[in-house]
């Protein structure tokens, strides 16, 4: 590096060195998020060679005992330092961003304060006296610690970074040079665009190729849902502002046939990530809270592609970047395609509707006295506006968003209820052994004590939750009456569905969660072709007694209890339900005889 000239390999080495002690020091300063940190350091980087002269290096601190001679102070490292200052101070979090800035100086850094000062005037700070007196006065920011771990554990991220960019400059040089020679010699055929460098390389004439091709995507008319004989995702119109911006729906397309390093990709559980293999049907194109969003569905899978409309305003949707999202849909009847997820933040989502749809609405779902619910607005491509992401937070379960929506006569005349599972479609919501909808008075008041158990099953691929209950029992010392509910969460590939059972005794507030008896995973348990259960938990009743309850689908004609911890010994009971005293360690074995003289699995009560 000559005098003066901050070389663009030099800043590389040091950014490496020094990636954790530079993000420590924007996150103190923004007092924001570490990905805020992270983002802001990374960009700190030069893309030239750039004068290095704005200060003199400063001497490094006294080395701590048992360490080597101290050096001074990188004059490359400085100037990061510098130009991450200038960043975080530009746009910080906390208006007190100076005096932060004066803080993390003197203890991060080990600076002396006419160094602080002179650093601070460099980065473009009005009066450094006064945000080293605040400093002085109000040091109440919390230094990132080693329980800040996105800001220390991720200083292999600037060595990606900076082999990365070395990367890209050697293929941009060899770019150049190919553009060089593709002028001189000419290139026949539809080689040249401007999205010609992002297309994978594909067989001419191939399904493959189509599918590339924003000319060849499916679509269909407003109407088409109203004549078709299967009404699901493959008679919705093509809707949104976007619909005929080419160059948007071929990024679409090469960004689900082959993404980027720097597009984050994820799919449901089960869902295939390749490319679609024909022309994909279109859903939806347009602008959403700063992106430009794409829906578009293959026959087994619906993708949403988002990238940002303005990737340098620093919004959320800037941050986030390009994405690519998958989820299976295969098999989706008519309810099933009532809606779809399009832009989902950490408080708040936005549905698309389905055509046939002629009201939406909000309830919380942990009140059954909430039928009607709260109108949601949609404006003329049928996108709701925002509803609420459910808290899922442990002892945070204060209300619970679903989704009502009623379709035409012709197609989902019955209310459906919906939630957000974390899924491009949200999980519907049935009850009973013939999976209705779960509106009615009794459904709704045994799903307003099964919602709060739905976190275990977020980000799961669920196509629908089904709550049945399979017994009642009267409790004993005139504790009322409990009811016995399993649900199933199944999933739209057919396999890792989960089940629950619950005892839900009577409460005083509706949504109350029951107590979890028991959890199965990848079962048929409490599906339609399964329908056997046993389960039990040990209770106390209100004047402080403790029993062991049981119950068992009602196919059961005989509960048995055998172990240790029972007052009176081992039990029997006719009919499919069970309380006998027992000591609160009790550990209790259960089995049921059923009609015909089947027995039940047994079951283990610790």
């Amino acid at each position: 590096m000559s005098e003066g000239t901050l070389d663009v390999e030099q800043a590389e080495l040091a950014l490496v060195e020094h990636y954790t002690r530079l993000v420590r020091l924007a996150y103190c300063v923004l007092g924001d998020s570490p990905r805020r940190a992270h983002a802001l350091t990374r960009r700190a980087l030069p893309r030239r060679c750039a004068s290095a002269s704005v200060l003199p290096p400063r001497p490094r601190p006294e080395p701590a005992e048992g360490e080597g001679e101290s050096e001074g102070e990188d004059p490359a490292y400085a100037w990061l330092r510098l130009r991450v200052l200038r960043a975080a101070l530009a746009r910080p979090a906390d208006r007190r961003a100076p005096a932060r800035a004066a803080y993390a100086l003197r203890h991060l850094e080990r600076m002396t304060d006419p160094d602080i000062r002179c650093l601070l005037r460099a980065a473009r700070v009005r009066d450094p006296d006064e945000a080293l007196t605040q400093a002085e006065v109000q040091p109440a920011w919390e230094l990132p610690g080693p329980e800040c771990r996105l800001c220390a554990a991720q200083p292999w991220y600037a060595r990606d970074l900076v082999r990365r960019r070395r990367h890209w400059r050697t293929a941009g040089a060899a770019l150049v040079a190919a553009l060089l020679c593709g002028a001189l010699l000419g290139v026949p055929g539809d080689s040249w665009g401007p999205d010609a460098a992002a297309r994978p390389p594909l067989v001419r004439g191939t399904d493959g190729e189509r599918a590339l091709d924003p000319g060849a995507l499916v679509r269909v008319s407003d109407t088409a849902w109203r004549q078709a004989s299967r009404v699901d995702f493959a008679v919705w119109p093509a809707r949104g502002a976007l619909t005929r911006d080419e160059s948007l729906l071929r990024r679409a397309l090469v960004t689900w046939a082959r993404p980027r390093a720097d597009v984050r990709v994820s799919a449901a559980p089960g869902t295939p990530k390749g490319p679609p293999p024909g022309p994909p049907h279109l859903l939806y194109a347009g602008r959403l809270e700063g992106r430009a969003v794409v829906l578009l569905y293959d026959g087994l899978r619906v993708a949403r592609y988002a990238e940002p409309l303005d990737p340098h305003s620093g919004s959320s949707a800037a941050k986030d970047g390009v994405s690519l999202e998958l989820s299976r849909t295969a098999g989706a009847g008519t309810v099933a395609s009532g809606a779809l997820a399009l832009t989902r933040s950490e408080e708040e989502v936005r549905f698309l509707t389905a055509p046939w749809i002629r009201q939406a609405a909000e309830v919380d779902l942990l009140d059954p006295a909430d039928t009607a619910g709260r109108p949601l607005a949609r404006d003329e491509d049928g996108v709701t506006e925002p509803v609420p992401l459910p808290v899922t937070l442990p002892r945070r379960c204060e209300s619970w968003p679903g989704l009502a929506l009623r379709g035409s006569p012709g197609a989902a005349r019955d209310t459906q209820l919906y939630t957000d599972l974390g899924e491009l479609t949200p999980a519907r919501l049935t009850d009973g052994a013939g999976r209705v909808p779960a509106t009615g008075g009794a459904a709704r008041k045994r799903l307003a004590r099964t919602v709060c158990h739905l976190p275990a099953v977020l980000d799961r691929g669920v196509k629908a939750v089904n709550s049945w209950q399979f017994a009642r029992q009267w409790l004993p010392d005139g504790d009322g009456e409990a009811v016995w509910v399993c649900t199933r969460a199944g999933t739209w590939r057919g396999a890792g569905a989960r089940v629950m059972t619950q005892f839900q005794p009577s409460a005083a507030a509706p949504g109350r969660p029951g107590a979890v008896t028991s959890r199965a995973e990848d079962t048929r348990l409490c599906g339609p072709r399964a329908g056997q259960l046993l389960t039990g938990l040990l209770w106390k009743s209100t004047e402080g007694n403790w029993y062991v309850l049981a119950a068992a689908d009602e196919s059961a004609t005989r509960l048995r209890a055998r172990g240790s911890g029972l007052v009176d010994g081992p039990a029997e009971a006719s009919g499919n339900t069970l309380a006998v005293r027992a000591e609160r360690d009790a550990s209790v074995r259960l089995s049921a005889q059923r009609a015909g003289g089947s027995p039940a699995r047994p079951r283990v009560l610790p």
